[in-house]
Formats: C-alpha cells, sequence, structure tokens
C-alpha cells in the first residue's frame, strides 16, 4: 500500500494561480507605463530640439520618424539634434527663415517735453502758474 504524497490545498491552488495571472498583469502594466514614459520623454526631447531649430508648428513632430532616437542607461535622449537637422533639410517650410532685415535700434529716450504756455488752456495755464508760485 503507497500512502499519496501531500499536494497543495485546492484553495492554496487557486490561491497560487490567481497571484500568478495578478503578477503577469502588474508584469505588462509596467511595461506599458515604461513605454509611454520613454514616449513622453523623446517627444519631449523632439519639442525642446525643434523650437532651438526654429519650427513654425509643433504639429510638424508628427512626420518625424523616431525609430532612429535612443534613450541611453541615464536616461538621456541620444540623436535628437541631428534627427532635427535631418528634418529640417527635409521640411524647410515648417521651420522659420532667418530675417534678411536688420535689426533696427529703438530710437533713444529722450526725456518728456514740457508744454509750453501758448499750448495750454487757461486752467492748464492758471494750474501750471500756481505750482511754479509754490515752489519759489
Amino acid at each position: 500500500m503507497t500512502i499519496p504524497e501531500p499536494g497543495p490545498a485546492p484553495a492554496a491552488a487557486e490561491t497560487l494561480d490567481s497571484l500568478r495571472e495578478r503578477a503577469a498583469q502588474l508584469e505588462q502594466q509596467v511595461r506599458s507605463l515604461s513605454e509611454q514614459s520613454r514616449t513622453q520623454l523623446l517627444m519631449a526631447e523632439l519639442k525642446t530640439e525643434a523650437v532651438r531649430a526654429g519650427i513654425v508648428d509643433l504639429d510638424g513632430l508628427r512626420l518625424v520618424d523616431t525609430t532612429t532616437l535612443q534613450v541611453n542607461e541615464r536616461g538621456e535622449v541620444t540623436g535628437a539634434s541631428a534627427l532635427m537637422e535631418h528634418f529640417k533639410r527635409q521640411k524647410p517650410w515648417l521651420f522659420g527663415s532667418a530675417s534678411s532685415s536688420p535689426t533696427a535700434a529703438p530710437p533713444p529716450s529722450q526725456p518728456a517735453r514740457r508744454k509750453q504756455a501758448v499750448d495750454m488752456s487757461h486752467d492748464e495755464y492758471r494750474a501750471a502758474r500756481a505750482a511754479l508760485l509754490r515752489r519759489v
């Protein structure tokens, strides 16, 4: 007569299966969140480089192929500036052109000009005269 090996109780087996299933779901969720954060990091870096390159409309970034971009072990994006330069050569109409007009300097500031007595109304003249006499 052989004695059967004691196995896990049926309830324990169900609990173990549910824990494995939960672990698989959590691993999938971690992968999904990791991919989302990588995509957001790439887009943020592309936006930064696009603004530096003078892009007119950031909606044009939808046309960029981001498969060449890499995220290194420190979490930095490599290749974004080179990709943006290549994109600028391919689609130059998405970027602002350099201005050919010289930048004009604003005129020098001048002190406020006092109003002449001949330019004043009668009431303004009386008020200005009274203020002048108070100072003396």
